[in-house]
């Protein structure tokens, strides 16, 4: 169990460390390959792939087994690295991203339904711990390593991290994990997966350019997949399910957190740098303050619900403590750097209790043939709701701003400019804060069921 533990921490590493460590070489890898106007592009081809295939590789987990869909993302996850490394130009590195967040999406969702697989849902959560520390050593660690890569070699370089940690995996899993292979065989419904592609691609989109032409795609898709999913002999994401209020809860509160969470701390550093004039290291540390949160009630609350089988009481105070943290956040503009720390210290301390509690309140309102769906769906609606939060959230923080500049004298702008942002920001961080309040209540509604004692996979044996 310890090597596989190991193999499955290494592959939700690998999954999440490439999310941070390619940050601080954007810019690097643009003026390299000549194409300064694609890095969002670069951005959104893993975010698009990634996000697109979770319920995939949920579904296809569910009917095939898990082990060889672990696998096969491993194998793409690190073939897309080697292919990016070997980019001669700007398209080829957005679409060899593109491959490897096909393999990305399926790490993620592979590792935690794998996990909730293996261990009874009573004592997963001595395992939530191990799950937050490999996010909070991507965090922490991957833009340092990148930027230090970036710094002393070439950026081709950080490729170079992927493939040994990913044949480690690989090795470990192949040779230790043993699961039960999965007798149904319905067929795939690969209508609904194209229309749940579809509204990710609006969804996306519409939050890198707030064009509203892809709000009408993202809601296209989203009917379309509405309607395949009535329709469909096993859909890739099942409606039924949401009628299950132990599974519809969780699903939802994962959307309004992740719609919150990340509409806030994807603008709160450029908000320190411009309105504060602090240094990139400073703002980059309020991740470090976050993430320091959220490993620490990840761990307190994960033994705490191994020790008593009780799960609802956390995100009941997680949500709670978020909400006061955003609302703290309103009032930024004349707070130093260490109170805004505080409420990013706050913030995370209330996601903590919240984010992974989800995972484990939805695969324990589930059977084992739907383990996979209810996992991913978690995740899934997690990411929809982040690029929703960015999109809207950048749409008002721009509205506001523009407002906010006077029309004078050139010589008077720079000065208006940076009073301007420092005023328009804090109230976009403050609308945040009723959608945690809503995920209260809705917590409130979370019926608090025994947790399975036995894993899945003692039951099939």
């Amino acid at each position: 169990m310890r090597l596989v533990l190991a193999g499955l921490m290494l592959a939700m590493l690998l999954g999440a460390l490439d999310q941070t460590i390619m940050a601080p070489a954007l810019p690097v890898v643009a003026g390299s390959l000549g194409g300064l106007d694609q890095m969002p592009a670069v951005i959104g081809a893993y975010l698009v792939a990634a996000t697109v295939v979770m319920p995939v590789y949920g579904r296809l987990g569910d009917r095939f087994g898990r082990k060889p869909l672990m696998q096969a993302a491993i194998v793409i996850f690190v073939a897309g690295a080697a292919l990016c490394a070997l980019a001669g130009s700007m398209p080829q590195f957005v679409a060899f991203r593109a491959v490897q967040g096909v393999g990305g999406g399926g790490l993620m969702i592979g590792a935690q339904a794998i996990i909730g697989e293996l261990v009874s849902l009573r004592e997963r959560g001595r395992y939530l711990g191990l799950i937050g520390a490999a996010y909070v050593v991507a965090a922490v660690g991957g833009p340092l390593l990148g930027g230090f890569i970036v710094d002393r070699a070439h950026w081709r370089w950080i490729f170079a991290v992927y493939p040994p940690l990913g044949l480690v995996a690989l090795v470990l899993l192949t040779a230790t994990l043993r699961l039960p292979r999965p007798t149904s065989r319905a067929p795939i419904d690969y209508a609904g997966a194209l229309a749940l592609a579809v509204a990710v691609v609006g969804v996306v989109l519409l939050g890198q350019t707030r064009n509203p032409v892809f709000l009408a795609v993202a809601a296209a898709g989203a009917v379309a997949w509405l309607v395949s999913a009535r329709f469909a002999a096993d859909p890739i994401l099942p409606l039924r399910l949401f009628r299950d209020r132990a599974f519809a809860i969780p699903v939802a509160i994962s959307l309004l957190i992740g719609f919150a969470l990340f509409g806030t701390i994807t603008y709160l550093p450029a908000y320190m740098q411009i309105a504060l004039g602090s240094s990139a290291t400073r703002a980059g540390l309020l991740v470090t303050a976050l993430m320091g949160g959220v490993l620490a009630t990840t761990i307190v609350s994960g033994r705490l619900i191994a020790r008593t089988g009780r799960y609802k009481p956390y995100p009941v105070a997680g949500t709670a403590v978020a909400s006061l943290g955003l609302a703290l956040l309103s009032f930024a503009n004349g707070a130093g750097p260490t109170a805004i720390a505080g409420a990013m210290l706050l913030i995370g301390l209330g996601v903590g209790l919240v984010m992974q509690v989800m995972v484990l309140a939805a695969q324990n309102a589930v059977g084992y043939a739907d383990l996979g769906a209810a996992t991913s769906a978690v995740t899934f609606t997690r990411q929809i709701g982040a690029s929703a939060g960015v999109a809207l959230a950048g749409a008002l923080i721009t509205w506001r701003f523009a407002g906010g500049i006077p029309a004078t004298v050139p010589t008077a702008l720079p000065g208006s400019v940076r009073a301007a942002f420092a005023e328009a920001v804090p109230p976009v961080f403050g609308a945040m804060a009723p959608l945690p309040a809503l995920a209260f209540v809705l917590a409130l509604a979370l019926p608090a069921r025994p947790l399975r004692t036995t894993a899945y996979a003692e039951e099939r044996a």
